[in-house]
């Protein structure tokens, strides 16, 4: 982790469920890895690994994907943009080393090179936003170079800048009380409320990428060539394999939940295990969203509770449809 982030008040910020978030945050992104590749073979040999398609995707543009093993598993959930002189892609630093020599596997017959970079990442947020990043970098699109690095449109009013420390000083500066400082978490809560899955080191090679409803966020090509796992993705897709999908879901906490722990749902008046937490977000109150991998043939009165205790959870809408 880059000391970088210790040098500036990012705590996390205490936000109450009934409460809207800042208009303008700077979030350190403390626990997440920015990875380089560069290469005149980086596209075609990531064409060959990951469930996107690169050879569509525009300058302008980023997207999610999944890195699997042969067998179809996600080692991780990653989002891919083009980057300085070649391609980079984010991910949770708790994967990076066991992603980063998966992925390094054959390039040795590739002209590719990946490496884990020293630029800081730092989300920015809110209503104010858009105005806040297009003003600063005024290129078209949503990936921008900036004098250092890059900023890549997430969502609407959310973006992520991959920039040296001296350029980030320089924003969180220009911003000054304008905006809140806070730590990853907050960024975490965006994500979570989007739908996008996190595959931590608990979660690594558990799930394959329908699972986590990365067909309905763009982030599985069913046209391109050949990947890594590519047989079980389209057998997922065309003879219907896979029995599972992430949901949404809202309980009670009294501390936050770690991604691995079990989930239980009721079956009439029992319950069964079978879910899986992904993330999760609790507010000031002790309210805790979390995203979950479940069982997709589930009853609309289905209640939920995270294994070995007793308050209950309910399934509340995604922001896109799984069908």
């Amino acid at each position: 982790m880059s000391h970088w982030y210790k040098k500036h008040a990012f705590h996390p910020f205490p936000l109450s469920f009934n409460t809207a978030p800042p208009n303008l945050s700077v979030m350190a992104l403390e626990n997440t890895s920015l990875i380089t590749a560069v290469g005149k073979d980086s596209i075609s040999y990531l064409q060959g690994q990951l469930t996107c398609c690169l050879a569509s995707m525009k300058n302008t543009d980023s997207t999610l994907a999944a890195h699997c093993d042969p067998k179809g598993k996600v080692f991780s959930v990653i989002r891919l943009f083009h980057h300085q002189d070649g391609l980079a892609y984010i991910q949770p630093q708790s994967v990076t080393d066991s992603q980063l020599k998966e992925i390094k596997k054959y390039a040795v017959f590739s002209q590719v090179h990946f490496e884990k970079s020293e630029q800081v990442l730092i989300g920015i947020a809110g209503n104010k936003a858009d105005s806040a990043v297009q003003s600063r970098f005024i290129t078209p699109g949503n990936v921008r170079p900036t004098q250092t690095g890059t900023a890549i449109k997430i969502d609407n009013n959310r973006w992520l800048l991959a920039i040296d420390a001296s350029e980030a000083d320089t924003l969180i500066a220009e911003f000054g009380e304008r905006a809140v400082l806070s730590d990853q978490s907050l960024w975490d809560l965006y994500d979570i409320q989007a739908g996008i899955p996190k595959i931590e080191e608990s979660t690594t090679k558990t799930f394959i990428p329908q699972t986590l409803n990365l067909q309905a966020l763009n982030a599985i090509s069913f046209k391109k060539g050949c990947y890594t796992g590519q047989e079980t993705v389209a057998r997922a897709k065309y003879r219907g394999i896979n029995k599972r999908a992430t949901y949404l879901l809202q309980g009670e906490t009294q501390s936050l939940p770690e991604a691995g722990e079990h989930f239980d749902r009721s079956v009439g008046e029992n319950w069964r295990t079978g879910g899986t937490l992904l993330s999760s977000y609790r507010f000031t109150e002790g309210e805790t969203l979390s995203l979950v991998v479940l069982p997709n043939d589930l009853e609309p009165e289905s209640q939920f509770r995270l294994a070995e205790t007793s308050p209950l959870w309910h399934k509340i809408m995604l922001p896109y449809d799984l069908e």
